[in-house]
């Protein structure tokens, strides 16, 4: 059957390619199981560059990435979450909180790489373009870069998770960042231990997908 979509006159992905650009971003997930094998340094690297290639608002460039390589700062991290997962557990009863602690909600002690990612919120580039009536989508072009290297890291054959249960007021003092960084995200990075097509959340029954049609509305 011809495909019914109308096509440039010279686009430069063709189907075989866009098939699998489709089964890269289902099998990007949030990992939390890890091996401990080390990760080329320069792997790394060439991920965050790709990283840099996303859009971002005025062509301000906010994105700040930390290596977090030192033992002290990456147990402050860990306690953090530590601290931020019993307090979360305490908000659960019954038989959600039993799931609750059956879950691996990160993999900061396992993954070889530890990377902050912030927001510099005072950043003069791209001269407040874009962002002067919503000043938030400077953490939004953060958030594209992330998305970025996650599938850049999973084509690679890494995983990647973000590690949301932290006090990112603590990570950031720990961290000792320029004053004007806000702190978007935690990851570890590193070899996958398991691979798994379905998010972890949806296979130990803590929430389904919900139907692409309810999502979608028309005004």
């Amino acid at each position: 059957m011809t495909d019914p979509r109308p096509m440039p006159a010279h686009l430069p992905f063709d189907a075989t390619f866009r098939a699998t650009f489709r089964d890269l971003v289902l099998w990007r997930r949030d990992v939390r199981r890890f091996r401990t094998d080390p990760v080329p340094e320069k792997l790394l690297d060439d991920l965050i560059e790709l990283a840099t290639h996303a859009p971002s608002v005025g062509f301000s460039q906010p994105w700040r990435f930390v290596k977090v390589k030192s033992a002290e700062r990456r147990r402050a991290v860990w306690e953090s979450f530590a601290a931020a997962n019993a307090r979360a557990l305490d908000g659960y009863d019954g038989q959600q909180r039993a799931t609750y602690v059956g879950l691996k909600l990160a993999g900061l002690k396992e993954a070889p790489i530890h990377l902050a990612v912030f927001s510099d919120e005072s950043t003069a580039t791209g001269s407040g373009l874009g962002r002067q009536t919503m000043p938030e989508t400077l953490r939004y072009s953060v958030v594209a870069a992330i998305q970025t290297l996650w599938l850049a890291a999973r084509a690679e054959g890494l995983g990647m998770g973000w590690v949301s249960i932290l006090d990112p007021a603590a990570v950031t003092r720990a961290l000792d960042v320029p004053e004007g960084w806000v702190l978007v995200a935690y990851l570890d990075l590193g070899w996958p231990a398991e691979e798994h097509l379905d998010p972890e959340l949806e296979r130990h029954h803590w929430e389904s997908r919900s139907y692409t049609g309810s999502l979608v509305f028309e005004r």
